[in-house]
C-alpha cells in the first residue's frame, strides 16, 4: 500500500475546507454511529476471537464508550466550535479578541490492543469532531478486531477523509515516516518513545497515552469490604490487561490480613474461571509467558494456576512483596496483584514519589487528611478515591498521563482541544488610535506606556 499517496489525498481533501463544516462533521459522526450499532454483532464476534471476551464486558468497556463519545460531540459540537470571546487589554483598544478552534489537518491514530475498539475509535471520533481527516492504525496484536474495524470503515468512508491501515511493526514503521499534523498513540512507554522519536523528525505534535505502575493505597481508615470488591473488579477486568488497573496494593499493616481475606472472598464470588463470561484470556503466548514468569510461588496468597492451552491465568495475589521483587520492576498488565505493607502513610507517599509517575493512582480511605495528602502529594495522570478505573467513565474529566505515563489528554472537550489549534485573532477598529506607539519616541510617551502596558 502506498501510504504517502493516501496521506497526500487526505491533505488535498482537507484543503477543500469541507471538514470545517459542522454539518459535515455531524453527518459523518452519525454515519459512524449507525455503522457501529448495525454491525454490533460483528464487533462482538471479532473481540471474542481475540480475547474470549463476553458481549456484556465488550459493551460496558468498549461499545458504550464509543457511542457515548459520538453522542457527546453531536450534542456539544456547536458550543465547542464557537469562537470564544476574551477580554481585550487597554493597549489594544479599540478592538475585540477571540479564540478560534481550528482543525489541525491530517491525524494518525495508533490504537492499542487491550481495548481495541475504545482505544482506537474514541480518539478517532474526537479527531473527526474537531474537523480533521484521519488515518487509523489499530493494533495488529488483536488481529480480528483490527480487521473488523478496517472492513467497517474502509467500505463505508472515502479514504480521502477516513481510512484504516492494517499491518504490524513494519507497516507502522513506514507510516511513522510520513508527515502528519498530529499523532495520537496509545500503548506502552517503550513503544511510545519510538513514536515520539519518529514524530520529532517531522516536528509532528503527539499525544501519548502510555502506562505505568498504578498504586492502590488502602489505609486503616478504609471500608475494607467495598475496597476489596472494587479493587477485585477493577484489577481483574479484562484479566488485568487495563492500562489504569491497580498494578499493586499498598496496605496498612493493621488491616492487611482482613483485606487479603476480603480480596479472596470477592475473587471466589466473581467466579473468574477459564472460558467464563466474567473473565478473558491473555491476548497471546508472548504476554502469557511474560506473566507466568512474574508469579513468585513462594509468595502466593491465592491463585497462581494457569492453563497454557487456553492462555488462562488465574487471578493471583502475591503477599510479603517488597520494592525489589521482580513483579515490581515493570507494569504487570495482567491478573497478578502484589501487596506491599506499610505503617506510615506519609512515608509511603514519599516512597511512591521515588518511582516514575503512574497513569493512575487510587486511595481507599475515609480520612479527609489522608485524601488531601494523597491528592496534593502524588503526581499521576488521574485516579479515584474509594474506587478504581471509574474516572474514565466521566467525559467531563480529562484522561491522560504525566511524565513517563503520557503526554496530553482526551475525552469530552479535552479530546476536541487535543485535535484543534487555538487560533488567536485581534480585530482592531481603524479609528481612535493614539500615536503613542509610533516614532518619534519621548519621555512623555514612555510615561504613558507605563500606565497602559
Amino acid at each position: 500500500m502506498n501510504y504517502q499517496n493516501i496521506l497526500t489525498s487526505q491533505k488535498a481533501f482537507f484543503r477543500t475546507q469541507k471538514t470545517k463544516n459542522l454539518k459535515f462533521r455531524k453527518l459523518n459522526l452519525e454515519k459512524l454511529k449507525k455503522l457501529i450499532t448495525e454491525n454490533e454483532e460483528i464487533l462482538y464476534e471479532a473481540i471474542e476471537k481475540d480475547f474470549g471476551k463476553s458481549k456484556f464486558e465488550t459493551y460496558i468497556t468498549e461499545i458504550s464508550f464509543i457511542l457515548k463519545d459520538i453522542d457527546y460531540y453531536l450534542k456539544n459540537l456547536n458550543s465547542l466550535s464557537k469562537p470564544k470571546k476574551v477580554k481585550t487589554n487597554l493597549a489594544n483598544q479599540f478592538g475585540t479578541s477571540k479564540i478560534y478552534s481550528e482543525p489541525l489537518g491530517c491525524i494518525l491514530v495508533i490504537g492499542a490492543w487491550n481495548y481495541p475498539y475504545q482505544l482506537s475509535l474514541s480518539p478517532l471520533i474526537a479527531a473527526l469532531a474537531a474537523g480533521n481527516c484521519c488515518i487509523l492504525k489499530p493494533s495488529e496484536v488483536a488481529e480480528n478486531t483490527m480487521k473488523a474495524m478496517a472492513k467497517l470503515i474502509n467500505e463505508n468512508f472515502d479514504s480521502d477523509y477516513l481510512t484504516v491501515f492494517e499491518g504490524g511493526i513494519d507497516e507502522t514503521t513506514e507510516i511513522l515516516k510520513l508527515k502528519f499534523d498530529k499523532i495520537f498513540f496509545t500503548g506502552s512507554t517503550k513503544v511510545g518513545k519510538i513514536v515520539y522519536k519518529a514524530a520529532a523528525e517531522n516536528l509532528t505534535p503527539v499525544t501519548l497515552e502510555l502506562g505505568g505502575k498504578s498504586p492502590a493505597i488502602v489505609t486503616k481508615n478504609a471500608d475494607l469490604d467495598i475496597t476489596a470488591k472494587r479493587i477485585v473488579w477493577g484489577k481483574f477486568l479484562n484479566a488485568g490487561q487495563t492500562c489504569v488497573a491497580p498494578d499493586y496494593i499498598l496496605a496498612h499493616e493493621n488491616i492487611q490480613n482482613e483485606l487479603l481475606e476480603k480480596l479472596k472472598f470477592y475473587i471466589n464470588k466473581f467466579n473468574y474461571e477459564a472460558n467464563s463470561e466474567q473473565y478473558t484470556k491473555i491476548i497471546n503466548q508472548k504476554n502469557f509467558n511474560r506473566l507466568v514468569k512474574l508469579i513468585n510461588y513462594d509468595k502466593i496468597y491465592i491463585g497462581g494456576n494457569f492453563e497454557e492451552n487456553n492462555l488462562y491465568i488465574e487471578p493471583t495475589i502475591l503477599q510479603n512483596i517488597d520494592w525489589n521483587d521482580e513483579v515490581m520492576k515493570e507494569e504487570i498488565f495482567g491478573p497478578i496483584l502484589p501487596v506491599i505493607t506499610f505503617n506510615d502513610f506519609d512515608y509511603i507517599l514519599n516512597e511512591i514519589l521515588q518511582h516514575e509517575k503512574p497513569l493512575a493512582a487510587y486511595l481507599f480511605s475515609n480520612n479527609s487528611k489522608e485524601k488531601e495528602n494523597f491528592t496534593n502529594t502524588l503526581s499521576f495522570g488521574g485516579g479515584c478515591i474509594n474506587d478504581v478505573v471509574m474516572h474514565l467513565g466521566n467525559e467531563k474529566l480529562p484522561f491522560g498521563g504525566v511524565g513517563n505515563s503520557g503526554i496530553g489528554s482526551y475525552h469530552g472537550k479535552y479530546g476536541f482541544e487535543t485535535f484543534s489549534h487555538q487560533k488567536a485573532i485581534l480585530d482592531k477598529k481603524t479609528w481612535g488610535e493614539p500615536d503613542l506607539k509610533y516614532p518619534p519616541y519621548s519621555q512623555n510617551k514612555i510615561k504613558w506606556m507605563k500606565k497602559l502596558l
